[in-house]
């Protein structure tokens, strides 16, 4: 499996496909997040910051828009091993958010709240995969689904 970390969406078809409703219901987006060693902001501006402190400005940042749109953070946590599998360089950091749907993300990302945080997202990140989850259909009805979905709700 070829896999490639952007930092901007750079196919067109996946633009448009990203601009449709996608599914029904909340989706959680799955960020697996590779960081520049040191921070390289778009302006040129001279900056001590290290990708990953960049990247937490940005962060600390988006924890406050989400819910403007509906979302939330759910998880961050950093990367420690590879368990199964193989790739040459493991991502640093995993996060998820969750969306009431694709439509609330997308607006969130035009935004102009967004577009002001995202300087710091850019100079923080070497590349990312962004990966849209959905709930399995039935799994309402499992105990732990409850809770997640229970969460989702707050």
């Amino acid at each position: 499996m070829d896999y490639k970390n952007e930092v901007v969406p750079s196919d067109p078809e996946r633009i448009k496909e990203m601009m449709q409703p996608g599914p029904d219901g909340p989706i959680f987006m799955v960020n697996l997040l590779k960081f520049k060693d040191k921070a390289e902001y778009p302006d040129g501006r001279e900056t001590d910051l290290s990708g990953r402190d960049a990247y937490a400005l940005y962060g600390h940042a988006v924890a406050e828009i989400l819910p403007k749109f509906g979302g939330q953070l759910f998880f961050i946590a950093d990367t420690t091993f590879l368990a199964l599998g193989q790739v040459e360089e493991l991502w640093d950091e995993v996060a998820i958010a969750v969306y009431p749907d694709r439509r609330a993300m997308m607006k969130m990302s035009i935004s102009e709240e967004w577009q002001a945080a995202s300087i710091h997202r850019t100079a923080g990140l070497a590349g990312q995969l962004n990966i849209e989850t959905v709930l399995q259909e039935g799994g309402k009805s499992k105990p732990w689904m409850k809770v997640l979905l229970e969460a989702i709700d707050k």
